[in-house]
């Protein structure tokens, strides 16, 4: 029974599509909406601040009021003693004052409504009894007591109280404005999460979510169950943006990602994990047939689709397995990409599982990419020659410089193994640039050869390979009509006008340019009549089906036939037999190499072979008769 992952995402069907516009619209609102939270937090803290203020302050004003109040009262009482002290002879006992002196004594205490009674109503009036000299209580001063700093903050109380309603209504729409706030941002927040967990265009767990399944999945499996994670490449994905604009390429890749969703059991788990990759993740016991359910999405994406016309795309698949492949997330999607890349090489809708093989691959490149520096700063590297021969007459008229390495420990490591590895570490210019010198060095030697130099794509495209070329010729003083550089067709299709002015650059110099491997790529006419080249050089595949097919000398004479009328010298590899040689010469050919004659060899090699050609009287070098190598041994 599958066990379906938890992904801790929404169901990736079709209801899919309906939350991607959303997740990237809420994404896009996370900005305001943090904006409008920090903004509502500051300003209830500014509200709740200005109302404790104001209350705060209210409070102490008032109480500082009634202070002053009281000071004054006290000041009022103080001064009213003191001027009845003064005037205590003005009070006898005819119970009357002077209505004038009461009026003096208001004045400078003061007072309000200030009074003179012998017997004061219990009316709320301040008191203050009057003694005679003798002591005795002669009657009452009254007046109505005053609180003018009290009365001023009652007057103002209720603007105050209005204030601090209105600081408190703020600050409670304030508050639920901010948990609105906070609530929108949480949301945004948890769809931004979601939405960086997801692949914004198919709605299928994007890559760092894949890995992140993965890992629950291996910690989540049972014995007897085996998780497998394949990844599946698209091919023509390009093709179809070309051709239909990067919306027609996203409308392809939703429809691919409806057919993965088809074609995997329930269990499964996809994802989008590149522009033209994804990936699915099973978890199903060990007897589960993985290839079929693979075949099966394969096939699935190799359906035809409808974009204004049928459109055609093709996949290919690798996958690895836990435990019998890797026991972690890393080495496990290592391992299903060395499959992939297997996938690859065989060709559109292939599958492959990993394999211990691939491994040991992936471990020699690692080793090379290691060692291939030091081997150069080491000068490990060398040249071996093979000698090129005229049709007529068997004569060395020119060698091959050939790059090899012998590591210390591995021994001979092969230029098809490590040059493309080169090329990927940047270190192509300085290789390039070292079997150049190296090989016009040792042509010194040979003064009646020229010497031919494979440039690798990347010298080519190099604009600066026309000064390395000038500065070798300069430092070894060989003649540049001595110096033949081959170049491959697929370095002409990049950028066709820059390689007509490279070339043309190249022969004034005064070197030749030969192209290499004629026949076996692309073989566009077009580019022999575009491309100033001086010789063809025939691929060795042509050369092998002399002897099983009937068409093929009948294709060598044409190639011949076309070098010829376009000036061009023709040079032939890969001869191995007598039979061969003789039909190539018949067929017109002007130049050749290969293992009948000599195997690639040091310099000193050559040296011997041209020897014994110079003992032979300069005659033809007697043929190996498809012996390999018995040139170089005799």
């Amino acid at each position: 029974m599958l066990r379906k992952v938890d992904t801790g995402l929404p169901d990736f069907g079709v209801e899919t599509g309906d939350l991607r516009p959303a997740t990237a619209a809420q994404t896009a609102d996370r900005a305001p909406a943090r904006a409008s939270l920090s903004s509502s937090r500051m300003i209830v803290l500014l509200a709740l601040v200005v109302l404790l203020a104001t209350m705060v302050s209210t409070g102490v004003g008032y109480q500082v009021a009634r202070h002053q109040d009281e000071t004054l009262a006290m000041e009022q009482r103080t001064a009213l003693r003191n001027a009845v002290a003064e005037f205590r002879a003005l009070f006898g006992h005819e119970r009357e004052i002077d209505p004038r002196f009461v009026r003096m004594v208001e004045q400078s205490a003061r007072l309000k409504n200030l009074q003179f009674e012998v017997a004061p109503a219990d009316d709320g009036r301040e008191i203050q009894p009057v003694l005679d000299t003798e002591g005795r209580i002669t009657g009452f001063f009254t007046w109505q007591r005053t609180s003018p700093m009290a009365a001023t903050a009652k007057a103002v109380m209720p603007f105050v109280a209005a204030l601090a309603m209105a600081l408190a209504g703020f600050a409670g729409f304030s508050v639920w404005h901010l948990r609105r706030a906070s609530r929108e941002l949480s949301e945004s927040e948890a769809l931004a999460r979601r939405a960086a967990d997801v692949d914004k265009i198919t709605g299928l767990p994007n890559h760092a979510k894949m890995l992140e399944l993965l890992d629950l999945a291996l910690a989540e499996r049972m014995p007897g169950e085996t998780t497998t994670f394949a990844v599946f490449e698209i091919d023509g994905i390009a093709d179809i943006t070309a051709n239909f604009g990067v919306l027609g390429s996203d409308e392809l890749i939703i429809a691919l990602a409806d057919r993965i969703r088809e074609a995997t059991p329930d269990g499964a788990v996809c994802a989008r994990i590149g522009s033209d990759e994804f990936a699915m993740l099973l978890t199903a016991p060990d007897a589960t047939d993985i290839g079929k359910i693979i075949a099966s999405v394969i096939e699935n994406f190799a359906r035809p689709h409808w974009f204004e016309t049928v459109v055609r795309v093709s996949a290919h698949a690798g996958f690895a397995q836990a435990p019998h492949h890797a026991a972690t997330r890393g080495e496990l999607t290592r391992r299903a990409e060395l499959a992939l890349r297997a996938a690859v090489k065989k060709g559109p809708g292939a599958w492959v599982a990993f394999e211990t093989p691939l491994d040991t691959i992936s471990t020699d490149q690692k080793f090379i990419q290691r060692e291939l520096p030091r081997a150069v700063s080491a000068h490990e590297l060398e040249l071996h020659y093979q000698p090129i021969i005229a049709a007529h007459g068997g004569r060395i008229i020119g060698v091959e410089a050939l790059l090899r390495w012998t590591h210390p420990q591995r021994g001979p490591i092969g230029p098809a193994v490590f040059i493309p590895i080169a090329e990927q570490m940047g270190l192509m210019d300085v290789i390039g640039a070292f079997v150049l010198r190296r090989a016009l060095q040792e042509a010194k030697r040979w003064p009646d050869l020229y010497v031919a130099v494979n440039l690798s794509p990347l010298q080519v495209r190099d604009g600066s390979i026309v000064d390395t070329v000038r500065a070798a010729l300069a430092e070894s003083g060989v003649p540049p009509s001595r110096l033949m550089l081959e170049i491959t067709e697929g370095v002409l299709i990049d950028n066709p006008e820059e390689m007509v002015r490279r070339i043309e650059d190249l022969h004034a110099l005064g070197v030749r340019v030969a192209l290499d491997d004629f026949g076996s790529g692309y073989s566009n006419l077009s580019y022999l009549q575009r491309f100033p080249l001086d010789k063809l050089k025939i691929d060795r595949s042509f050369v092998t089906a002399l002897g099983t097919s009937a068409n093929g000398g009948v294709i060598i004479q044409a190639i011949v036939a076309l070098g010829r009328a376009l000036g061009l010298s023709i040079l032939v590899e890969g001869v191995e037999t007598e039979q061969q040689r003789v039909l190539l010469r018949l067929a017109g050919c002007d130049e050749m190499q290969g293992f009948l004659f000599a195997r690639p060899a040091p310099a000193a090699t050559i040296d011997r072979l041209l020897a014994q050609q110079k003992q032979n009287g300069g005659k033809a070098l007697p043929a190996s008769g498809g012996n390999e190598g018995e040139a170089l041994t005799a």
